[in-house]
């Protein structure tokens, strides 16, 4: 199933681009933002809590994006609901 596109952040250009989709077949938002700098990502990979050891593994990644995209993230996750409604 193809993605559902959600949202775009409003106040986007023609270069940059946070987006937001749903891929309603595995139930997960999906989400364009941009790239940390270094100083963030070393920041979120220091922490250690229950559950989340120290690092990013290879297989996952830090993205940023507006604040502004919150109502975009909640369609999306109310879209990620709905799909669990109908499987």
């Amino acid at each position: 199933m193809p993605l559902l596109f959600i949202g775009i952040d409003p106040n986007t250009g023609d270069h940059e681009s946070p987006t937001v989709w749903v891929d309603q077949e595995n139930k997960e938002l999906v989400i364009q933002g941009w790239k940390p700098d270094a100083g963030l990502e070393a920041e979120c990979a220091a922490f250690e809590l229950p559950g989340h050891a120290k690092g990013i593994p290879e297989s996952e990644a830090v993205v940023r994006i507006p604040a502004r995209m919150a109502p975009a993230i909640r369609e999306a996750c109310d879209a990620v609901e709905r799909a669990n409604d109908i499987h």
